[in-house]
């Protein structure tokens, strides 16, 4: 269980989301990104996408196995020990902006998924692609705060889980070194 502290500082920041940083003309944007996350769906086609190309399909696989083992340890093994729930069902001044969730709140399964795959990418892919996945994982997880399913705590348990994920994957599949130090090396052979 958490400290009361640290409870009480998930909520208040909670609350000055809804209060003071929700408007009425970014509702439909932040819905839209919180979708992207919806079952991990979009980091899934991403991969299956990337493993059809044979320039990417290495980035695709080890995505893959990272969002495999980032469900595994969200899903099935913390979400169940820790059960702790959801903030709009403890607190009613938490206004939803998306349907109520069915499982328990620690850690979020959509930051997880999100840097389960973005992680991999930024290392195994290319700018701007490299980068623009990490973006949109980190948009995916403001968005969980901003329609109020999850506590920031949350969100940075799945960030964690989705990191040690990415990075457990990436070592036992051998990879050393980033695809951008690959290419920086390799232009700098061509200049030698």
């Amino acid at each position: 269980m958490l400290p009361e502290w640290i409870h009480q500082m998930d909520i208040d920041l909670l609350l000055f989301i809804q209060e003071y940083l929700r408007a009425d003309w970014m509702d439909g944007f932040w819905r839209f990104v919180t979708f992207l996350g919806d079952g991990g769906w979009f980091w899934i086609v991403t991969a299956c996408l990337l493993m059809i190309f044979p320039k990417t399909r290495k980035a695709g696989l080890l995505a893959a196995a990272s969002l495999a083992l980032g469900a595994l340890v969200t899903n099935l093994l913390l979400k169940t020990l820790v059960a702790r729930v959801r903030p709009y069902d403890l607190y009613t001044a938490i206004e939803l902006l998306v349907e109520p969730q069915a499982d328990f709140s620690f850690p979020s399964g959509h930051t997880c998924a999100a840097f389960s795959a973005a992680l991999i990418y930024m290392r195994a892919l290319k700018r701007p692609w490299n980068r623009a996945a990490v973006i949109l994982a980190a948009l995916i997880a403001i968005s969980r705060l901003y329609v109020g399913v999850h506590y920031p705590t949350d969100v940075l348990g799945g960030l964690l889980v989705g990191w040690l994920s990415s990075w457990i994957v990436w070592r036992l599949s051998g990879q050393r070194r980033t695809a951008v130090s690959s290419a920086r090396d390799a232009g700098q052979r061509s200049q030698s």
